[in-house]
């Protein structure tokens, strides 16, 4: 193993180290069903990051393929009491196919046209699942989602649901970290610099274009999946346009082409808004605020900047430590 893939391997072994001590600190039910939707968060940010961050396609209808994933695992199990775990591989392929069939003709468009044609998607998405009364439940949403089980052993507990979660999160963590670090990866950031350029170099875009809208779907439906099992309950108003710019947010916050990033903007625009609650009213006001000062300050996202900061102070020791020491 290179001594860049044991980092990398050191890196997921210490944040999995982490994670696995929290539960032991924090008991409180609430702060760690936060955690859990941090986890859940993470796992499609991960993925969106993927393909905007280093693919350069824009999607702005990812909040459907959380639906689908979370919609089709509930009717499954809620309606036709199907076991939840086979209710989720199912959920995965109807979510592939459903990519496949958007991705082929959508993935020939670029910038703008890309991001309506997905806009467009998610819309007709929730239509239907606030439409279809009689399979969906409507705006009055789906109810008697069972919980998730293992063995006889009922994830019922946030505890355990919280170490299902991020046990699945830190494995997509892992495998995109070996994506963005393979041949793959590097194509990818070809084709978000320049795709005529990769194209010319060999690289067969479109084919490339829809593996990772598939795989960042499948993210996407897994999540949901999770989240419908988690909750019991779903409605339509959980995966709205509104909720596909939240995501598209995250990754931007956390950091373009940064899987870690991606980690640090789903926890923080998590958890911000149940801070700001406290302010009511001025809450949405307050949170604007925080995202239009971290975007003017720190452009490139969290992670960068927090990494800029580390530079620069760092840097600036140094210096003082040199002057000091010639004086």
């Amino acid at each position: 193993m290179s001594r860049f893939l044991k980092y990398k391997s050191i890196q997921v072994g210490s944040f999995g180290l982490l994670l696995a001590l929290v539960p032991l600190v924090v008991t409180n039910r609430y702060y760690l069903t936060v955690m859990i939707f941090i986890g859940i968060h993470t796992l499609l940010v991960v993925g969106l990051n993927l393909l905007m961050g280093y693919a350069g396609q824009i999607s702005l209808g990812h909040a459907a393929f959380f639906g689908l994933g979370a919609y089709t695992s509930g009717i499954l199990t809620a309606t036709y009491k199907l076991s939840p775990w086979p209710a989720m591989v199912m959920a995965v392929v109807l979510t592939v196919v459903v990519a496949l069939m958007v991705g082929v003709p959508a993935l020939k468009l670029t910038g703008y046209y890309l991001a309506m044609a997905t806009l467009g998607f998610g819309i007709i998405v929730y239509i239907c699942f606030k439409e279809l009364v009689w399979l969906t439940g409507g705006p009055s949403g789906l109810v008697g989602i069972p919980r998730l089980s293992i063995g006889n052993m009922v994830l019922d507990e946030p505890r355990t649901y919280y170490y299902l979660v991020w046990g699945i999160t830190l494995g997509a963590i892992a495998f995109s970290l070996n994506i963005v670090d393979s041949r793959v990866g590097r194509a990818l950031r070809a084709i978000h610099d320049s795709e005529p350029a990769a194209r010319a170099s060999g690289i067969y875009t479109a084919r490339l274009k829809i593996w990772v809208f598939v795989v960042s779907a499948i993210y996407a439906s897994v999540a949901g999946s999770l989240y419908a099992h988690f909750i019991t309950f779903i409605s339509p108003s959980s995966f709205d346009f509104m909720f596909s710019i939240k995501l598209v947010t995250m990754v931007v916050v956390g950091g373009m082409a940064s899987i870690w990033g991606a980690v640090f903007g789903a926890a923080t625009l998590t958890v911000l808004p149940e801070v700001l609650a406290v302010f009511h009213d001025f809450d949405i006001v307050i949170f604007g605020l925080i995202l239009m000062v971290v975007m003017i300050f720190m452009p490139q996202g969290l992670t960068r900047g927090a990494l800029d900061l580390w530079e620069k102070y760092g840097l600036q020791r140094d210096v003082a430590g040199g002057s000091f020491s010639g004086g």
